[in-house]
């Protein structure tokens, strides 16, 4: 892969839970057009309802500007089907620790996402090499591990498959530094 630049990134998040909305809110508020996918489409709605109101407490403390509310807010979509995420550039999941399941996620999602889609795990405990294992492209395979709550804690680790392109461990690192991470 030659350099990537993910700064105007169109970002998927597959997970409702704590941190799948947590990274999509990090996301969103950061200016990326973020959409959330969960099997459970109730739990995705409930998920974004509550990020809602929680935000809109941020801004009725004074902090958060009412502008970064409505942004954030506008930013958000929910998908009701995982070919709804056909056009992302990156595609981050938290869902279920196994992975068996993250590696059929990502072969889902090998079929209907373009080559050059980024299929980043939220993993804390599984090898990337091994979730990229049986992935066309697993060059595009990597780790981005978020620390809970994702939009507070300022350590994000990034981690390579064995395939992973070198290239990509770069551009998050430079995506993560203008979230205000830590990479």
């Amino acid at each position: 892969m030659p350099q990537i630049n993910l700064q105007q990134a169109k970002v998927a998040v597959i997970g409702a839970g704590t941190m799948g909305i947590g990274i999509a809110q990090l996301a969103a508020m950061n200016g990326h057009q973020t959409c959330v996918f969960d099997t459970d489409a109730a739990k995705t709605k409930q998920a974004l309802e509550q990020l809602s109101v929680q935000l809109n407490k941020r801004v009725q403390a004074g902090k958060m500007p009412q502008q970064l509310f409505d942004s954030t807010l506008a930013n958000l979509t929910a998908a009701d089907a995982l070919a709804q995420l056909a056009d992302a550039d990156l595609i981050i999941e938290a869902i279920i620790e196994k992975k068996e399941a993250k590696q059929h996620l990502f072969q889902q999602l090998a079929e209907i996402c373009s080559e050059q889609a980024i299929f980043a795990s939220n993993t804390s405990s599984i090898s990337i090499t091994a979730i990229a294992s049986g992935i066309p492209h697993p060059e595009r395979v990597v780790g981005l591990h978020f620390f809970n709550p994702a939009p507070v804690m300022k350590l994000v680790e990034i981690i390579s498959g064995l395939k992973t392109d070198s290239a990509l461990a770069d551009a998050l690192s430079a995506l993560m530094a203008a979230w205000k991470k830590v990479p």
